[in-house]
């Protein structure tokens, strides 16, 4: 049986990097709302730069909606210039401290193989505060006892060499690959490059198993450590409905709960409640299972019953 979370905000980036702006997140209504769909997680992400000064969150203040059975996936993304890791990974530790009685999950870094919106990897030193930054978050897991998992993630590496895994098998060794409790991926099919419907489940498939089978086996990360699908989505927009939108999530769940056992994969996260603003017909605006102003897309339905167990037959106009 899969875990269900969700990114219960709207703020995102564009294409560019540049924060998609909206109207406010409203803390009372994305808690209505979870309590509709009832995930097990919710995430939330904190961007740790000294040199930019302040540790911004999103949504505001993430560990508040980790209520009513609802437990926190944090990530802790690095967009720190410096190689003078001292610093995040004492932030790391103090996540760990300030967290632990509603962690599920600390992902340390977010998409550190690439430098585009939403990675990591255009810090310099973005892999060693990976490795590192795991290895000490564990610790201080283990030095309080905690049930929390440790883990980093990427998006899919289509690299033959597998440069990034291999890299950073290599920089971690077995030490690092044992500290993991879990690796991530996050993957939107069909948004930032167009598959045919026909062939759609197909390369969801074929994703899937080419992170298990191919970049976790270049890393030498066993079988044995889950995968959890950290971020899918599908954005609304022009020429994109919310039909699709609702079809081509429960085809991704569908697949993952398929290859649950397989590949070991534990866990499947939506991005995300919200659209940041559905007023701009930009895709990268409406990637919520919400609109801005909270209504439901079709969407919404369909996930709230592939959590509880059952089937929608039909998506309702929208």
């Amino acid at each position: 049986m899969l875990n269900f979370g969700i990114y219960p905000g709207g703020l995102g980036a564009d294409m560019d990097g540049v924060v998609t702006p909206g109207p406010p997140e409203d803390a009372a209504r994305i808690d209505e709302r979870l309590d509709e769909l009832r995930p097990h997680l919710v995430r939330g992400y904190v961007h740790y730069s000294d040199a930019l000064g302040g540790h911004q969150e999103a949504p505001p203040r993430p560990a508040r909606h980790a209520t009513g059975g609802r437990r926190l996936d944090l990530v802790a993304c690095f967009r720190e210039p410096g190689d003078d890791l001292g610093g995040w990974l004492a932030f790391l530790r103090g996540l760990v401290r300030a967290h632990g009685d509603v962690l599920a999950t600390l992902q340390v870094g977010e998409e550190a193989n690439h430098d585009g919106p939403g990675g990591d990897g255009g810090s310099p030193h973005a892999r060693r505060a990976v490795v590192e930054g795991v290895l000490a978050a564990r610790d201080e897991v283990d030095r309080l006892g905690l049930d929390v998992l440790i883990g980093c993630n990427s998006t899919p590496v289509f690299d033959p060499a597998q440069e990034f895994w291999t890299g950073l098998g290599r920089l971690g060794g077995g030490e690092f690959r044992d500290a993991l409790g879990y690796v991530g991926l996050d993957f939107f099919p069909d948004v930032f490059r167009p598959v045919p419907a026909d062939a759609f489940t197909g390369a969801v498939t074929a994703v899937l198993r080419g992170f298990r089978d191919v970049s976790l086996a270049a890393a030498g990360i066993p079988a044995t450590v889950p995968v959890h699908v950290t971020e899918h989505g599908w954005a609304t927009g022009a020429g994109r409905s919310y039909e699709r939108q609702a079809d081509v999530l429960e085809t991704v769940v569908r697949t993952v709960e398929g290859l649950a056992v397989p590949l070991n994969i534990t866990t499947y996260e939506h991005f995300s409640l919200r659209d940041a603003d559905s007023a701009n017909p930009s895709t990268m605006f409406q990637f919520g299972l919400v609109r801005s102003d909270y209504t439901p897309k079709p969407a919404f339905e369909r996930f709230r019953a592939l959590i509880a167990g059952r089937t929608v037959t039909a998506t309702r106009p929208g």
